[in-house]
């Protein structure tokens, strides 16, 4: 197992894809010298004046609200409380099938254990510069237009995933880590793709 290591992962919360590849960075994360720093992406940034089929524009008309409640957690609280934060939605959006709006982001604060009023920052447009300097700073760590996620280690390039259906098993999970971890260090490396695993 390699030495230490912090792993960047920006997220959009409304992405079932990125739910998974998040569950697979707090396991790695989560061992001896490693460390995870949560940092907010958004699709509805990425799909600005693009064209989204009809069944994903609500979530996109109410993912802005979500990223602002998790930035206002992480510049109040720390990252610990973005990291909960983004558990407890997770958990009711991606496993309990709830609807993304004002009644599950209260609901997450609380599973949080954050402050109730942390609800105010939803609708707190002043937020919206450090959304997008958030966003920006991880395309630019990917080079280019880049999708949900994107993990980057220690202060190498960033890259679109790792796209994992279902979440590696521990042994697995280090596995890939080192894998991502050995490729972000070589330079010439850009890119590697295959087909999707179903949900």
């Amino acid at each position: 197992m390699s030495g230490e290591a912090t792993v960047t992962f920006w997220f959009d919360p409304v992405c079932p894809f990125t739910w998974r590849t998040s569950r697979w960075v707090r396991d790695v994360a989560s061992r001896p010298g490693r460390a995870v720093r949560w940092a907010v992406m958004s699709l509805a940034i990425l799909n600005d004046g693009k064209e989204i089929p009809e069944r994903f524009r609500e979530g996109m008309r109410q993912a802005p609200r979500a990223h602002r409640v998790l930035v206002a957690a992480d510049q109040r609280y720390g990252q610990d409380a973005i990291d909960r934060l983004y558990t407890a939605l997770g958990e009711r959006l991606h496993h309990g099938g709830e609807r993304l709006g004002t009644d599950l982001l209260v609901a997450a604060i609380a599973d949080a254990g954050l402050p109730v009023d942390l609800i105010d920052a939803a609708d707190d447009s002043s937020l919206d510069p450090a959304v997008r300097a958030s966003h920006d700073e991880g395309q630019a760590r990917v080079g280019t237009e880049s999708g949900s996620p994107v993990t980057a280690i220690d202060d190498h390039p960033g890259f679109f995933g790792p796209v994992v259906v279902p979440v590696p098993e521990p042994d697995t999970a280090d596995r890939l880590f080192e894998a991502l971890r050995l490729l972000s260090g070589v330079p010439q490396f850009s890119e590697l793709k295959r087909a999707r695993n179903p949900f």
